[in-house]
């Protein structure tokens, strides 16, 4: 099964260099991880290794300005590198730190904090975790109570945030948090910039049903930050996360799916109804690839509010197209697909049911589908 994408010469021989670097520099045992993923996050143990990797080569930061350590690579270059990378296994680097509160940092951040913080991005030294959902405060972000008091020079946080994805491996996070309740709920949020080893930060594990420890909640008690880890202005945190969300949504969806649905099709040869299923399923990753093609397209015309609304799009298509591809794989690893595996059985069986599971997220986060389909409506109809 293979997507279809016409390549003038320089970007074929783009991908035959990216081909080769991979074949030279991802290590089996990197691949083996990067196959058994079961979400978008792998564990730090391959991500990191991983990243130093790239960046050695100057590939770290593919989305990335020139001069902050990017590549210059066009859309198109991103694009094939992220299809080859899928291609050969390779474990997804995390995505809050590299394609998440840097952009943020680059566009809102002082000359100082830009010059701390990029840097240990770029290096996987800082490994960062989103404070955003809170208990009651789900898809209802505005609703967020933790409160940040000023105190001097910093602020004192109180509350808690949930679904906190790897912040028991994370030394930093960015939060919203409550800096005032006068006025609209929108109009008194901040964003800061948390030291996970700050006094009086709790992280508490939640275990999926997958029976994985990816979650966690974590409890503020008096925890001290100072001012000038703030990213913005003062209540204009609503601001910062929206254009950091324009980030988490969106993307290159259809890569990765075409690899994991190339392996889906080698599990099910002997089974013509399954072979049926996989071949629709291809006909729509086709086309939510044209999709993301033209919003590449958009990106590179400069038409960023087109972009934005293909974010919606791509968000709304990538996700469901995912989760159906999900339910596939536990059909075809039969009855054992749907019950947790063991760490030694083979990669189908292994990841099958983690991967249906954690998949039920996905249209949930970075802004629910039902909420991605109203931001379309209002776009295209109003």
């Amino acid at each position: 099964m293979v997507c279809f994408m016409t390549e003038t010469e320089p970007l074929s021989a783009f991908r035959a260099e990216v081909r080769s670097f991979l074949a030279e520099s991802l290590t089996p045992e990197l691949a083996h991880a990067g196959r058994r993923a079961t979400s978008v996050f792998s564990h730090p143990d391959h991500s990191i290794p991983w990243q130093k990797i790239l960046t050695a080569k100057g590939w770290g930061a593919m989305d990335w300005p020139v001069e902050y350590g990017g590549t210059g690579w066009s859309p198109m270059q991103k694009y094939i590198f992220a299809a080859e990378s899928a291609r050969a296994g390779a474990p997804s680097l995390l995505p809050q730190g590299l394609k998440m509160v840097a952009p943020v940092l680059m566009h809102y951040g002082s000359d100082e904090q830009k010059a701390f913080f990029l840097p240990r991005i770029l290096s996987g030294e800082h490994y960062w975790c989103q404070g955003f959902s809170e208990p009651g405060s789900g898809s209802d972000l505005a609703s967020l109570k933790l409160k940040a008091e000023r105190d001097g020079d910093h602020y004192a946080l109180n509350g808690s945030k949930i679904w906190t994805t790897h912040a028991h491996f994370a030394n930093w996070m960015f939060a919203l948090v409550r800096t005032s309740s006068e006025g609209k709920p929108q109009a008194g949020i901040s964003f800061l910039l948390i030291d996970m080893a700050t006094p009086g930060l709790k992280v508490d594990p939640i275990i999926s049903l997958a029976g994985e420890h990816e979650l966690n909640q974590v409890f503020f008690d008096n925890v001290r930050v100072p001012i000038s880890n703030r990213l913005g202005e003062e209540n204009d945190g609503w601001s910062v996360a929206k254009y950091l969300l324009t980030f988490e949504r969106g993307g290159r969806y259809a890569p990765g799916l075409f690899a994991h649905l190339a392996k889906l099709e080698e599990e099910a040869l002997d089974d013509p109804v399954l072979q049926e299923r996989l071949r629709r399923e291809a006909v729509t990753l086709e086309a939510l690839e044209a999709l993301e093609l033209k919003s590449i397209a958009a990106i590179e015309a400069g038409e960023n509010a087109k972009a934005a609304l293909y974010a919606s799009v791509l968000k709304v298509q990538g996700t469901e197209s995912a989760q159906r591809i999900d339910v596939l794989a536990c059909e075809i690893a039969g009855p054992a697909g749907w019950a947790i595996a063991d760490g030694q059985s083979p990669d189908l069986l292994a990841t099958a049911l983690p991967r249906y599971l954690n998949g039920r997220a996905a249209t949930i986060y970075a802004g629910s589908n039902e909420i991605q389909r109203d931001l379309i409506a209002r776009a295209v109809l109003v």
